[in-house]
């Protein structure tokens, strides 16, 4: 693995060659439409993610509302969203749970006690809603992250440690955003590649 000056000064390079105005799929104003959308957004485009979650919010616009869909419903409005029946019960069974304890988890330890949540969705969410400095590794965030010389690990929660290690805790909560919107700028590994060895990052 490179050292942490060295992965930095990629990390601001990385950054420059990004859009910071690309929407990604957990930035939402609300934080329960940041969870919902964020827990719909694993192994799924971002802008497939944010398409139909607008539809889903449209359909329904409180998270009461969501609460208490019916199941077939989700499911049909969220269809091109990979895992779509799976994560329909996953966001329907999560908001009964927010609307009973009348609260969004703030910490990472109760948000992972949530349907569909796992560390990825939990970190991304946190670092959206509460600044929480933390490391959201999606599938963007593994693969690019092994390419730099970051990591070795295939296992996201051992990347996870990795970068912790690697970078100042100042910039945890850019990592995933930058590394997002990179991939989704050039959306084949291939161009990825070719694009960072163009610009002399690796």
């Amino acid at each position: 693995m490179i050292n942490s000056r060295k992965a930095v000064s990629q990390l601001a390079k990385i950054e420059r060659l990004t859009n910071p105005k690309m929407r990604l799929a957990a930035e939402w104003e609300k934080p329960w439409q940041a969870l919902i959308s964020t827990i719909l957004s694993p192994m799924t485009r971002d802008e497939t993610t944010i398409r139909y979650s607008e539809i889903l919010y449209k359909k329904y616009p409180s998270l009461k509302s969501l609460s208490k869909a019916k199941l077939k419903e989700v499911i049909k409005l969220i269809k091109p969203i990979n895992y779509h029946k799976t994560k329909a019960k996953h966001i329907i069974e999560t908001a009964k749970i927010l609307i009973k304890n009348k609260r969004i988890p703030d910490n990472r330890e109760e948000l992972l006690k949530l349907q569909g949540v796992g560390r990825k969705v939990a970190n991304v969410y946190l670092v959206h809603i509460h600044n929480t400095a933390a490391i959201g590794v999606d599938t963007h965030v593994a693969y690019l992250s092994k390419v730099l010389g970051w990591t070795k690990n295939q296992v996201p929660r051992k990347i996870e440690r990795d970068l912790e290690k690697l970078f100042p805790k100042r910039l945890w909560n850019s990592i995933n955003y930058i590394l997002v919107r990179f991939g989704r700028m050039h959306k084949t590994r291939k161009k990825q590649v070719q694009v960072l060895r163009e610009n002399k990052i690796i």
